[in-house]
This record gives C-alpha cells, sequence and structure tokens, in this order.
C-alpha cells in the first residue's frame, strides 16, 4: 500500500505538506535496521513523497524501551488535541497478528492502562525483543480506524476478534473499538474465508 500511495496517480491526491506521520508501534531497533517501522515506511513511502521532516515523528529508539515509551508519549502531547494528551488521529492502520495482537498489543498484556505508550517484550518466533507501542488509550481516539489484514492463516483469529467472545486478554484487537470513530476491516479473500 506504501509503494502504491508514493506512485502516481496517488501521490498527487495527497496534500503531503499538511500530512503529520506517527508510528502506532515499533520495534527497539535501530532506525536503519531493516526489521524497524520507521525504515519500512521511509523506504517505501516517506523519501518519495514532498512530507516535512519535522512532521515525522518517528520513535526514538536509540533510547532504551521505558524511556523511548516516556519521550513517544511526549511527542504525543505536544502535538495533542485536547482535551486528549494526543492527537486525535484521522486515519489509523492497523495489522493483525495470527496470535490475535494488533499494533504491540500482545496476548497477555495488561487489558487497558490510561497511559499513551507502553514499553513491551514481544517473544515472537522465539526471538524476544522490545517494542514502544501505542495503547487502547490513544487508538480507540481515531476518526477512522482501518485494519489491513491478509493471508488465509489470519482467518480464523480473524473470525474470533469480529464474531467470538469477548476476550480482550487472549485477543488484543478485541480492544479496538473507536469511541467516536469509524472501525474498517480490510480482509483479502484468505483472511475472509471463515467469517
Amino acid at each position: 500500500m506504501y509503494a502504491l500511495l508514493a506512485r502516481s496517480p496517488y501521490r498527487e491526491l495527497i496534500d503531503w505538506p499538511r500530512l503529520h506521520v506517527f508510528w502506532g508501534d515499533e520495534r527497539c531497533v535501530p532506525a536503519e535496521d531493516l526489521n524497524s517501522n520507521y525504515r519500512q515506511a521511509h523506504d517505501l513511502l516517506l523519501s518519495h513523497v514532498p512530507v516535512p521532516p519535522e512532521n515525522i515523528h518517528r520513535v526514538r529508539t536509540e533510547l532504551d524501551p521505558e524511556p523511548a515509551a516516556e519521550d513517544y508519549a511526549l511527542v504525543l502531547r505536544m502535538n495533542s488535541s485536547p482535551p486528549l494528551n494526543w492527537p486525535r488521529f484521522d486515519l489509523i492502520l492497523l495489522g493483525l497478528g495470527e496470535d490475535g495482537h494488533t499494533a504491540s498489543l500482545f496476548p497477555g498484556s495488561r487489558e487497558e492502562t490510561s497511559r499513551p505508550t507502553v514499553a513491551v517484550k514481544a517473544d515472537l518466533q522465539d526471538q524476544p525483543s522490545w517494542r514502544v507501542s501505542m495503547t487502547p488509550s490513544v487508538l480507540n481516539w481515531g476518526r477512522r480506524i482501518v485494519f489491513l489484514v491478509q493471508g488465509a492463516g489470519k482467518s480464523k483469529v480473524v473470525a474470533g476478534v469480529l464474531y467470538g467472545v469477548w476476550q480482550p486478554e487472549q485477543l488484543p484487537a478485541q480492544r479496538i473499538r473507536p469511541e467516536d470513530g469509524e472501525l474498517i476491516w480490510l480482509l483479502d479473500a484468505g483472511a475472509a474465508s471463515s467469517t
């Protein structure tokens, strides 16, 4: 999707200088690392469009995880939409993991917190790593939240999140319930095959 937005005709349809870019979550790796969400967005989209550098608000992963989360909470506060202590985002793009996680909200994580960002330790495919994630407190104030999900391997978790028993500790994506916004699920045929 990012690569598509960077090309005509989509590139010309967006008022890039007015756009501010934030990250719902980020791995605590150097910004140049191939696993960095910032790097992926930069390489596919941001280096090809005229978003002013001061409008790109990346997580400072050169800090340790807890200070990085605190720093990003401050960035959100500096760009806040009162009475909130964070921006009310016009668009939030989220993915869904096969375990029901979204952003870096993983199964077993605390159900609710009023903090806007948290440092979390994820253990995916036996590769533990630290991440910084926005919390549902922030995400649920988005005006439009879009889940982009692909692959048959995610079809059962999609059905569980959408139609299953309310169990947000096991399926953290169920916590995404906009306060005053729109929730959209864009699924390919594989991801929709169990719904």
